[in-house]
């Protein structure tokens, strides 16, 4: 995973994400209401739901908003449909970008992410593009300040909980796992005391793009534009 830093780019927008708050919250309460309307409302037996619970925590979303959705999805009567989508296409610099949509209304969702891209450096592609540049991985943070444990011994611990990849950084420990061992790798790092700082499914590119100063600007607006859409759920890129 050298070159591409998840908490970099995690830390790196935190402070615009805190100030677009309720609509991330919005954001997520819709997929919570996916995974429980999809496998029920119990997180310990709907794994997909527990990701969402486990994501609205990290996002610090009111207990409220979470049981709201919850038991909106399992109300009596059809409710709300949302489709998952993926587009995919390139920013400046030749950067690939994954955009993984959750919709209402596919017309208006393919419009808007469509004038993000032409509007700001990017090139929409066909279904295919670009997917095959990413690996699905489970990515788990954990801050070092507060750690008695050695990076030797932390690296011994991780591996032996499952995980496939470490690395270290001055601030956090950065840790992937094939998905279908995310959960199990998460709980024993959980059970052995470790507070996570971040712990979900993402999309990790195999290999990074370098971006000069004006790239990377325009690059950030880009991704800015698409976070903004309601209907976009996450935005992957390869840049480095």
């Amino acid at each position: 995973m050298s070159g591409h830093s998840k908490w970099n780019n995690i830390q790196g927008r935190k402070n615009a994400q805190d100030a677009k708050r309720g609509k991330i919250f919005q954001k997520i309460s819709r997929e919570i209401y996916m995974a429980a309307k999809a496998g029920g409302p119990d997180p310990s037996t709907n794994p997909a739901l527990r990701l969402m619970v486990d994501k609205a925590k990290s996002a610090n979303m009111p207990n409220d908003n979470v049981d709201r959705a919850i038991k909106k999805a399992t109300s009596a009567g059809e409710g709300e449909h949302y489709d998952e989508i993926t587009y995919e296409g390139y920013g400046p610099g030749g950067v690939a970008i994954l955009v993984h949509t959750l919709t209402d209304n596919r017309n208006r969702t393919a419009t808007n992410v469509r004038v993000a891209f032409t509007r700001n450096g990017g090139s929409l592609g066909e279904t295919g593009t670009v997917n095959y540049m990413f690996d699905r991985k489970g990515y788990i943070a954990i801050e070092r300040e507060g750690l008695t444990v050695d990076e030797d011994t932390m690296f011994e611990d991780v591996l032996e909980a499952g995980a496939e990849d470490m690395e270290i950084l001055p601030e956090v420990f950065e840790i992937y796992t094939a998905p279908e061992d995310f959960e199990s790798v998460r709980d024993q790092l959980e059970a052995a005391g470790f507070a996570l700082a971040q712990a979900e499914l993402t999309m990790v590119p195999q290999t990074t793009v370098q971006l000069e100063a004006d790239q990377q600007e325009k690059l950030d607006r880009l991704v800015e534009k698409l976070e903004d859409d309601d209907d976009v759920s996450e935005v992957y890129t390869s840049a480095e």
